[in-house]
């Protein structure tokens, strides 16, 4: 398998496997002098780590990450990062009725088609597990942009479970982190808890939508055509696992609106610089950034390992049915959200590497000359 890399000029290769010893990443391409330590890492991976609450998979993993190279005197050196984590918690054993038998809604039966091996541990390389990795490489990603753009934030949280929405009146940004669904609604995550206990409690499960916003973001970062920065968002985001679905400010809304009411029409303001109107093109124009906020969408469909008997098949190609056992994400939208916020960081760090190697940053002026 050679498809494991991410990123143009910030380059992130993740390995490892579920209950393999260890997963990591290596991360190519981080400007030298960034400050960076574990513990900042750290902070990151401890928003994703599992079994933080009764309404994730009850996995116990540290999730202690460990810089092995790229860092000298706490910054880096512009040489390859090497982060990993190592794996404490595995229960193999879990899955031995699962080896000869295919999980329905899991990568079982595609990685067998198209390898003709696979690691039925977990899941192995297709695990959720292997995020954590990802979330790792994010915190790198984050610490450069905090160098080079001090004022870009990335705040993910979900919107949506199964057919519950939040009550955008009701949006508070203080709210994320004080509930286990990072939802920006005090009513919402009480009604959720109720009704994902009782998804939790019968062995079902549901999907979410998660919502990221980068507020600071330059703009001029993206190229046309083939290197929009709304197609690697995309990409990165449709990467991660569970997700089926990515959209970009209004997304599939759009279609619903006339040409009037979805062009953010374009002012001066105050300080001699653009404003718009409003924001329906989700910071991105032609993928260029346009110096709003970048939203960005993904949609994650339920966890497919439930303890409801579904049919199946065997190697053999004999008809079987099969109770997936383990521990689970009763709503993988839940650790999705760190996941998310990491994949962004890392391509908004890419882009602006991009662009600084191509206009070193120049700009068409705008305003009286």
């Amino acid at each position: 398998m050679s498809v494991n890399s991410f990123g143009h000029l910030f380059r992130v290769t993740t390995w490892g496997e579920s209950h393999g010893s260890a997963l990591g990443a290596t991360v190519d391409g981080c400007p030298p002098g960034v400050a960076v330590d574990e513990a900042m890492l750290q902070h990151w991976l401890d928003r994703r780590r599992p079994g933080t609450s009764r309404f994730t998979t009850q996995r116990r993993e540290p999730d202690q990450v460990r810089i092995l190279s790229g860092l000298y005197e706490g910054r880096t050196t512009g040489t390859p990062v090497q982060l990993m984590i190592e794996n404490t918690d595995q229960r193999s054993k879990d899955y031995g009725e699962i080896a000869d038998r295919f999980r329905p809604g899991h990568a079982d039966i595609t990685y067998w088609q198209k390898y003709g091996i696979r690691d039925p541990r977990g899941g192995g390389r297709s695990s959720a597990r292997e995020t954590a990795a990802r979330v790792a490489a994010g915190g790198l990603a984050r610490a450069a942009l905090a160098a080079l753009v001090p004022d870009l934030t990335i705040t993910g949280y979900m919107v949506q479970m199964g057919p519950h929405r939040i009550d955008r009146a009701r949006f508070d940004a203080a709210e994320i982190e004080r509930n286990p669904f990072w939802v920006p609604d005090a009513q919402a995550a009480e009604d959720w808890a109720g009704y994902l206990d009782g998804l939790r409690k019968s062995g079902n499960s549901v999907g979410a939508v998660v919502e990221l916003v980068a507020s600071g973001v330059p703009a001029g970062l993206g190229a046309p055509v083939y290197g929009k920065l709304d197609t690697d968002l995309a990409a990165a985001m449709m990467s991660i696992n569970a997700v089926k679905g990515v959209e970009i400010g209004e997304g599939m809304a759009a279609a619903e609106l006339t040409g009037e009411a979805n062009a953010d029409e374009i002012f001066m303001g105050d300080d001699g610089r653009p404003v718009f109107s409003s924001n329906h093109a989700g910071g991105i124009l032609g993928g260029i950034s346009t110096g709003q906020d970048v939203v960005v969408r993904f949609a994650v469909k339920p966890t497919s390992s439930i303890l409801k008997p579904r049919a199946t098949i065997t190697r053999a190609g004999e008809a079987t049915e099969i109770v997936t056992k383990g521990r689970h994400d009763p709503c993988v939208g839940i650790r999705a959200v760190p996941v998310g916020e990491a994949m962004m960081a890392c391509v908004l760090l890419d882009h602006l590497l991009l662009d600084r190697g191509q206009t070193g940053g120049v700009r068409g002026r705008i305003g009286p000359v």
